[in-house]
């Protein structure tokens, strides 16, 4: 059975991105779940914008780049500075970055560029599959467990694989303010695999610890360093704080940890003060009040109890 075939409406292939004729589109998630609307972008700059602005996030931005770079080829134009261009456009997670560069490096290898696109594709589904074994494992029966934002691939099929396996378990899911992923894109996608879940405020997390109905913390991570610092959506930090002071095991799921950067290399993405004065384009603040966004966390590793990787949890 095809990976694809596994995964809730929002993480398929086609539905995260999908060239048609000269363009690539790419589906809005600050729009679903209630609107399935699609962002047209006819140039490698157009793709940039689009994932710099938010259009997707987590995993799509890879998927987007790769069907860029797809593009990119078929018209004949610069490989190494379209890389360049989809690499400056979320800084922090380094993912992209790393695997249009080794995309690059085989081009040599390899006649059909497109066909090292496919492989790539390939790469990460057999890589979802394989990581999420582990992470699965790692679930407990009866398990309640937190998570951050829009964990993707890895996290879902561990939460499929588990509860297949006969496993009882609940998510609880923070809606992950400004752009609510785990209102609009983690909770909807959880109920579509049949995995009980429950919508909670970001605020919630400590509440429901110290009742005792969370008992695990999972979350993506979009950076991991070899010493086990993560970087994930601001509010893990708080989440593995929390965590910690209820000795709850808090673990990353990674893909790849980025072994050539350490903590004074990460990039800390600060995003407009004024996203966070909206929410669903609805004002939640008026125009004059100054609002901060750092997009991201730095999770310490005293904090992390462990990072889930195909080679099993480091």
């Amino acid at each position: 059975m095809p990976a694809d075939s596994l995964y809730p409406p929002f993480l398929k292939h086609d539905w995260i991105s999908r060239i048609e004729g000269d363009a690539l589109l790419i589906t809005d998630r600050r729009k679903l779940p209630f609107v399935h609307d699609e962002v047209c972008c006819r140039s490698t700059e157009e793709v940039a914008a689009a994932i710099r602005s938010m259009v997707t996030q987590g995993g799509g931005p890879l998927e987007a780049a790769l069907n860029a770079m797809r593009l990119a080829y078929r018209r004949g134009e610069d490989l190494d500075a379209a890389a360049s261009i989809l690499s400056s456009s979320r800084p922090t997670n380094t993912t992209m970055a790393r695997t249009l560069r080794a995309l690059l490096a085989d081009k040599g290898k390899e006649r059909d560029f497109e066909k090292l696109i496919d492989g790539v594709f390939q790469y990460y589904d057999d890589l979802y599959d394989a990581v999420s074994d582990v992470g699965a494992g790692i679930i407990e029966d009866g398990d309640g467990i937190l998570t951050r934002c829009f964990p993707e691939h890895t996290f879902m099929l561990s939460l499929l694989k588990a509860v297949k396996s006969g496993k009882d378990v609940k998510v609880f899911v923070p809606e992950t303010r400004p752009y609510l992923q785990g209102a609009r894109l983690t909770e909807p996608s959880l109920r579509a695999l049949g995995i009980q879940c429950f919508l909670i405020t970001d605020a919630m997390n400590a509440h429901f610890m110290a009742e005792g109905r969370i008992t695990k913390v999972m979350t993506a991570s979009d950076l991991a360093l070899s010493d086990r610092t993560i970087v994930n959506k601001v509010g893990t930090l708080s989440d593995a704080v929390s965590a910690s002071y209820y000795h709850i095991p808090y673990y990353a799921f990674s893909l790849s940890l980025d072994k050539d950067r350490t903590r004074r290399d990460i990039v800390m993405e600060e995003r407009p003060g004024k996203e966070m004065k909206n929410i669903g384009g609805s004002a939640i603040a008026e125009e004059d009040a100054v609002a901060l966004y750092p997009a991201f966390d730095i999770i310490p590793p005293e904090l992390v109890s462990g990072i889930i990787t195909k080679e099993g949890v480091l």
